[in-house]
């Protein structure tokens, strides 16, 4: 039996979707409608620290003004601490995580090693009561290998301890490496369309996978959208947000910076005949793999 594919975008609302999210919220779209599959938008919205009250629905107008809409309800991050913290008493009860109260500088200093022997297990939930806390995934060592789709084999070394990644932070908010693995296995995801700048967390994000005993999803990494001084496009860095006005020309602007096929196509063209034919002619071998 072949299995239905299912793909996500998931943004973070920061601030308004710009062109580089735009990038990358086609090709997984794309990508989806050419396996005859499902896409989904999930908004991980676990910082509020860094989050804008209004993001969320500039996020979701402009995907709707560009055409892009999920095929299921959008999924807000922030409606699932309870099944995160679930996951993670019981990695903590399985010895997969555990409570770290070291610093980055006291890291730093240790080269990566925890002077608070908290890999050990010395820190137990009795002396945090008063004191900040993080939690972190026990990585096992490892040399990961995996196929990209576009990027081809690869392979990145594990050093348990040395690169341990934090899934829930010392202020309380669940962190991404254990939010997006736990909703990918909930909402059966099997290929993540993401850019290049997640690569790096793509070998611990497959043990975390195992881990939680699902397979990985196939992945295709496509390189990041730059802006004049070289930086990877970002609200960071002050990206302008899309005009949602001119839908057609954001489009086929993105479609060129993915190298594909934009013959025949022009800004007046509806938003649906271009996402319609871009799907048909949708084609990953295309995409360059250096940023733009």
């Amino acid at each position: 039996m072949t299995e239905v594919y299912r793909g996500r975008f998931a943004p973070s609302p920061t601030g308004p979707l710009h062109f580089g999210s735009l990038v990358t919220a086609l090709a997984s779209y794309l990508d989806a409608r050419a396996h005859n599959g499902v896409w989904l938008v999930r908004i991980e919205d676990l910082d509020p620290l860094r989050e804008s009250p209004a993001a969320t629905e500039q996020i979701l107008a402009s995907l709707t003004a560009h055409g892009l809409e999920s095929d299921e309800p959008v999924r807000l991050q922030s409606r699932h601490h309870q099944r995160y913290q679930q996951i993670i008493d019981n990695l903590l009860q399985h010895g997969r995580a555990y409570r770290c109260i070291c610093s980055r500088r006291q890291l730093q200093e240790s080269q990566g090693r925890h002077p608070n022997r908290c890999r050990k297990g010395s820190i137990t939930a009795d002396r945090v009561n008063h004191q900040p806390c993080a939690v972190r995934f026990a990585l096992e060592d490892e040399d990961a290998h995996w196929q990209d789709q576009l990027l081809g084999p690869q392979c990145q070394q594990i050093r348990g301890e040395i690169d341990d990644p934090v899934i829930r932070r010392k202020e309380g908010f669940y962190a991404y490496q254990l939010a997006v693995v736990a909703d990918d296995i909930d909402q059966q995801i099997t290929r993540v369309v993401r850019g290049s700048d997640l690569l790096d967390m793509t070998a611990q994000q497959c043990q975390i996978y195992r881990t939680l005993g699902s397979r990985a999803p196939a992945w295709l990494h496509i390189p990041v959208i730059l802006n004049g001084q070289g930086q990877k496009l970002s609200k960071q860095n002050l990206a302008p947000a899309l005009d949602n006005l001119r839908p057609g020309e954001n489009l086929l602007s993105a479609l060129v910076a993915l190298a594909q096929d934009v013959s025949d196509f022009t800004t007046t063209d509806p938003v649906a005949h271009i996402l319609q034919t871009a799907a048909a002619r949708w084609q990953p071998s295309r995409i360059h793999l250096t940023a733009r």
